[in-house]
């Protein structure tokens, strides 16, 4: 029986090496996106937090999930449309490109939103 990997390096180890590279070009969009944001293991999946959860994802078998993503933000909405996924969640599967610029935005507005929020919880 696998044990929980407890840093990101450990769950991006245990893909074959196509898998592993796509994880850890997320990865480095989302740092180049947050710069200030933590690495972490939360739910058994890498997990990006800045004043909260900023981002989690993981792999499966056919595809990558990443949420909480904004669909409901009219900035995302088409695009994230053409995704699959429910709510809050996207699905970007194997077989097409992952689309890095989309990451990166979708991080840059989930970051300026728990900067935001933390101003705010932090003046009352």
């Amino acid at each position: 029986m696998k044990t929980a990997p407890k840093t990101i390096d450990e769950y991006t180890a245990g893909f074959p090496e196509e898998i592993r590279n796509i994880l850890e070009e997320i990865r480095m969009t989302i740092r180049k996106a947050a710069p200030d944001a933590e690495e972490t293991i939360k739910y058994q999946m890498p997990t990006f937090t800045l004043n909260g959860n900023l981002i989690h994802f993981a792999a499966f078998k056919k595809h990558i999930v990443m949420y909480p993503v904004p669909r409901d933000v009219d900035t995302f909405k088409d695009e994230l449309s053409a995704c699959e996924g429910e709510k809050n969640t996207v699905r970007f599967p194997f077989n097409k490109p992952v689309p890095f610029d989309l990451i990166g935005r979708i991080i840059e507005f989930r970051a300026k939103r728990n900067l935001e929020k933390s101003a705010v919880i932090e003046e009352k």
